[in-house]
């Protein structure tokens, strides 16, 4: 605070400590307690509510433990956002040494123009745009017919082959960005001294820029696998009907079932997974909610 104090000086530290409690208290808090509050409640008739019947239940909840295929699509979205996970992070960490260690200082700001203009595109005609090349009859399977790469068309839109594609696509950039920045604040030195005493390029990585930037994999990993886990537009745009995802069931029984109450339930337990999921990823990483923050 005192910091934030000298440097904007006290209106404009106020305006932003009220904006701050404004984004946390109005948008962030108090719709997240109205949802809980109303996944403990019955799904009533609107001239029930309030009434005898009106009731706190874990009916809601109960309604998940005993529906298989939820549990299935729930476990399901767990497993293929950390998938995603981990292809974007194999994608992102040799491209994020690439940019931190090797590209030069002017290069650096068309390089990331480059890589930010699929950010200027909505999510929405991104995922329609790999919905048009993943067809049976599309430029994909166009291309790699005709190089003899493979007989016949593939089918990739079966199974969750092609919600991985657009997860991967969509949400690559925000696992870049924390390990460039991790990566970047390592001193070179360090890794012209550990190649002096003979050390494979493989032993540097494992030993010195890993551990240097864990809480920038642990950050992007975190944003990547919460993206993934929450994404509506991609799984409902490119999911075949054997690859459900978990956010299109609270979908359904909140603007199709009208049943917020149970929705509410669905809701509250994939914030859960994504809670634990969090401190998981700092007890692996070993690192505090702080350094994942900077």
């Amino acid at each position: 605070m005192k910091d934030l104090l000298n440097r904007y000086g006290l209106p404009l530290t106020t305006l932003i400590c009220l904006l701050v409690a404004f984004w946390l208290l109005v948008l962030v808090i108090l719709p997240n307690l109205y949802l809980f509050e109303n996944s403990f409640r019955p799904y009533l008739p609107v001239q029930e509510m309030g009434g005898p019947k009106d009731v706190y239940t874990l009916k809601n909840y109960l309604t998940f433990v005993e529906s298989p295929i939820h549990i299935t699509v729930f476990f399901s979205t767990i497993l293929y956002s950390c998938v995603v996970t981990v292809i974007c992070f194999a994608i992102t960490y040799p491209l994020a040494y690439y940019l931190a260690k090797n590209v030069s200082v002017r290069s650096l700001p068309t390089l990331f123009l480059i890589l930010t203009i699929p950010l200027w595109v909505s999510e929405i005609m991104r995922s329609f745009a790999w919905f048009i090349i993943l067809s049976l009859r599309g430029p994909l399977n166009f291309f790699l017919v005709n190089l003899d790469i493979i007989d016949k068309p593939i089918r990739w839109m079966t199974g969750f082959r092609s919600v991985i594609i657009g997860l991967v696509y969509t949400y690559v950039l925000f696992m870049l960005f924390p390990i460039y920045n991790a990566i970047q604040s390592l001193d070179t030195n360090q890794l012209e001294a550990a190649e002096d005493l003979g050390a494979p390029w493989w032993r540097i990585h494992w030993r010195i820029v890993l551990p240097h930037s864990k809480p920038g994999i642990a950050s992007g990993s975190v944003m990547v696998f919460m993206l993934s886990a929450g994404s509506i537009l991609v799984p409902t745009l490119l999911a075949s009907t054997n690859s459900r995802w978990f956010t299109e069931i609270i979908q359904q029984w909140m603007f199709e079932s009208l049943d917020w109450n149970t929705g509410s339930a669905y809701a509250f337990l994939l914030l859960i997974l994504c809670t634990v999921f969090v401190t998981l990823v700092m007890k692996i990483f070993r690192v505090k909610l702080s350094d994942i923050a900077k």
